[in-house]
């Protein structure tokens, strides 16, 4: 989500049409000029707007170094459970790391959105923050229905990524750490993919972040 050319694919790296990053460390350091590290203010407030509790199973897909799923296994607890999937095996090292650091028994695995490897119906809740605009259309209704699928009934999914600044200033310094290119997608055109996948209650709007929005859908019961 970082300003920087996607690098080439690695001996490792799970096939995938969608983006894959790379320099993990490049990558902390502008999450946490963002406000995203470890029970960062960004991190804490995603996952107080989705309203994980103690008990829930959380799945953060494109996990990254692990910020947001870290987070989520706070406020999940001994009770719950956090797994996070990238498709960067630097990513999930730096991730594994930082969970063993801070003796947090989050579980990271490289993983593909297109490609979920959990059985049906076995999440609480499912995230993601600025992974979706990596991906094509076709890609990212792909990603979608395994969401769906590995979604409990009753189940939420969130996602936070971009909205185009409405500020200047605000656009001319996001694009600067982000790079134009990723500035153009648009988190509002994401609902109608949620509703053809079978999500109900679809929402969206803005959130405490100058630079993001969220959309969310639930899993129906029956």
């Amino acid at each position: 989500m970082h300003k920087m050319h996607n690098a080439p694919k690695t001996r490792g790296d799970p096939e995938t049409t969608g983006a894959t990053l790379h320099r993990a460390s490049l990558y902390d350091i502008h999450t946490s000029l963002m406000g995203m590290g470890v029970n960062g203010p960004n991190s804490r407030m995603i996952i107080e707007m989705v309203k994980i509790k103690p008990g829930d199973k959380v799945l953060d897909v494109g996990c990254g170094t692990g910020n947001l799923t870290l987070t989520a296994k706070k406020y999940a607890g001994a009770a719950g459970s956090a797994y996070g999937i990238d498709a960067s095996p630097e990513m999930i090292d730096v991730a594994r790391k930082k969970a063993k650091r801070s003796g947090s028994e989050t579980v990271f695995e490289v993983g593909l959105i297109e490609k979920i490897a959990y059985p049906d119906a076995t999440f609480d809740v499912v995230i993601s923050r600025l992974v979706i605009h990596h991906l094509p259309d076709d890609l990212k209704r792909q990603g979608f229905k395994e969401i769906y699928r590995v979604l409990k009934p009753g189940g939420l999914f969130f996602l936070a990524d971009f909205k185009p600044p409405t500020n200047p200033v605000l656009a001319h310094v996001t694009s600067a750490l982000v790079g134009h290119r990723m500035m153009q997608s648009n988190a509002w055109r994401i609902p109608p993919m949620l509703t053809e996948t079978g999500f109900v209650d679809v929402a969206s709007g803005p959130t405490c972040s100058a630079f993001l929005a969220f959309v969310s859908g639930k899993k129906p019961t029956a």
